[in-house]
């Protein structure tokens, strides 16, 4: 068996967060953001998709689902800390790793410039409790080729250019790795875990049993490595691009 290096956050002020759905940094990241905005960090957000098909709800219509999750996913960032949302309205569940959203994406990236992104996994686990959203993997590969090359590289989109938005490099990448085993840094999370709790609560439309879903989150979650040492933490894959 081949142990991994241990890894270290480097030196970051700027983080942006990029995920598809209102409720998802929050479930995958809750913990992190509150503590890194505890911390003074600048917490920006992107949502690729508008949220328009997640309720069960046969009277529920597309439209009104748009504006509640909205309101819920602002009210979830008050909570955090997060300091700006830009929502880029795409259709929920038909998310795709499109030249369109990849230059969305690297405009939020120049627009913000981050030392820091936060982003979804763009593979599907095999095997444990849960499959992943194929929008939650559009949204993680669209980041992260947005990231390197298209925020980056001056003649990527020259659209952008023309909008005043020049490159930018980021060099920390945290993708989430909510129940898998593939985290290699855990960011403890345990002085802000009713921090977590409480933005979550935030989300009415999407979670049916409030207490049980605190309990859960009190409980580990679907955390399958409790071996990080940590009463509660968030694992991640830790990328450190080159400068």
């Amino acid at each position: 068996m081949v142990m991994e290096e241990k890894v270290e956050l480097g030196e970051f002020e700027n983080v942006l967060v990029i995920v598809a759905h209102p409720d998802d940094a929050e479930f995958m990241a809750g913990g992190t953001i509150a503590k890194f905005a505890a911390e003074g960090k600048t917490i920006n957000y992107v949502l690729c998709t508008n949220g328009n098909k997640g309720s069960a709800d046969p009277e529920m219509t597309p439209d009104r689902l748009v504006v509640i999750r909205e309101t819920e996913q602002r009210g979830a960032c008050d909570v955090l800390g997060v300091k700006e949302i830009r929502f880029l309205g795409y259709e929920d569940g038909a998310l795709r790793n499109t030249l369109e959203l990849r230059m969305d994406i690297a405009r939020e990236i120049r627009r913000f410039q981050p030392d820091l992104i936060i982003c979804q996994s763009p593979h599907r686990p095999i095997g444990g409790r849960f499959l992943s959203h194929s929008d939650h993997r559009a949204a993680g590969d669209t980041a992260m080729d947005a990231i390197y090359p298209s925020s980056r590289d001056y003649h990527a989109f020259p659209q952008l250019i023309a909008e005043g938005f020049m490159p930018h490099k980021t060099l920390q990448v945290l993708v989430g790795m909510g129940g898998t085993d593939q985290a290699n840094i855990w960011i403890d999370t345990s002085e802000v875990i009713e921090t977590k709790i409480n933005a979550l609560r935030q989300h009415k439309s999407q979670i049916q049993d409030m207490e049980a879903m605190a309990e859960r989150i009190r409980g580990g979650g679907f955390d399958p490595n409790p071996t990080h040492g940590f009463k509660h933490a968030e694992g991640f894959r830790y990328i450190q691009l080159g400068s």
